[in-house]
């Protein structure tokens, strides 16, 4: 599950606006929003699709819950 948390420090680690988030992961910028400030709570489907996006952007989440990051991504093999 990704915490509102765990979500602001990934897309900080990308360096990715909360825009750039909720296009990647195909949900509004208010769905994101609203989970990163906890002023409401999300369908677990857009959960899922934020935590694949910043996933997929190279995020990687342990499961004490600290966030990581691959220094290689997208880097030429």
């Amino acid at each position: 599950m990704l915490t509102p948390q765990q979500c602001r420090a990934a897309r900080g680690g990308l360096d990715w606006t909360r825009a750039e988030l909720a296009q990647r992961a195909g949900v509004s910028l208010s769905t994101v929003a609203n989970f990163e400030q906890e002023k409401r709570g999300t369908y677990r489907p857009n959960l899922d699709a934020m935590r694949r996006a910043l996933e997929e952007g190279g995020a990687r989440f342990t499961e004490e819950g600290c966030v990581c990051f691959n220094q290689n991504e997208g880097a030429a093999e």
